[in-house]
């Protein structure tokens, strides 16, 4: 029994060893990939429930496209890209959760500037390039 215990453990290190290899240098799986995983999922079971035979056959074809695209990002190996993608995505839902604050961009440099909501028409002025420019929060 001894033997055969061995030879699993030898496998699986090896199996384990060629799938570090195999992912260096790739980007792997963050929260952008997780929510695209959940959409397919969910579109994937979506297309078993309908009944329409069109509408199946659309979320049937948007799972497996979502699911591709998730593989897709975790293989890849330009990793600043999949870097700045997840980055954008926490971003935009960091500030759809942030109730306290309106964000702006400014009218010069596209510079994001956060102002505290509520406080009627204010002159804002741009931390990079200084420009003032007035909005309503």
């Amino acid at each position: 029994m001894n033997g055969i215990s061995g030879w699993f453990q030898r496998f699986f290190s090896k199996l384990s060893a060629g799938l570090r290899t195999f992912m260096a240098g790739r980007y792997g799986t963050d929260r952008l990939n997780m929510v695209i995983l959940g959409a397919g999922l969910i579109a994937s079971l979506l297309s078993v429930w309908c009944q329409s035979a069109k509408l199946n056959m659309v979320f049937f074809v948007l799972s497996y496209g979502l699911m591709i695209w998730a593989i897709f990002r975790s293989l890849s190996r330009n990793t600043y890209k999949r870097y700045q993608e997840n980055r954008k995505f926490l971003q935009f839902f960091g500030r759809l959760k942030d109730r306290q604050h309106r964000y702006f961009d400014c009218p010069k440099c596209r510079q994001m500037v956060r102002v505290p909501r509520g406080k009627g028409k204010i002159a804002i002025t741009c931390p990079r390039c200084k420009e003032k420019f007035v909005r309503k929060t």
